[in-house]
């Protein structure tokens, strides 16, 4: 998903004028759209299905980085133990 300059920063006024065609542009290219004000990035448009997928793979992420931080910090559950717990 890497950004196009050339296609996919418009202006403000651009989204004002014509916004299913940024809407579908970043829909259909799976890539953002920065909007600009005065030159200034002020928004961004990303398609729902792009969305929805970059935030579940942040809570992953965090899952991870959560379960890491537990490891070092000796947070540990023995796996017979947790077989108990679930009921195997």
């Amino acid at each position: 998903m890497k950004t196009k300059f050339s296609e996919d920063i418009i202006p403000l006024s651009d989204l004002k004028v014509n916004p299913g065609k940024v809407v579908n542009h970043a829909k259909d290219t799976h890539r953002p759209v920065l909007v600009t004000s005065r030159g200034r990035g002020v928004a961004v448009v990303q398609g729902l299905d792009d969305y929805e997928s970059t935030q579940e793979e942040l809570e992953f992420v965090k899952a991870v980085a959560q379960g890491l931080i537990e490891i070092k910090e000796g947070e540990v559950t023995d796996i017979i133990d947790v077989k108990k717990q679930l009921g195997l």
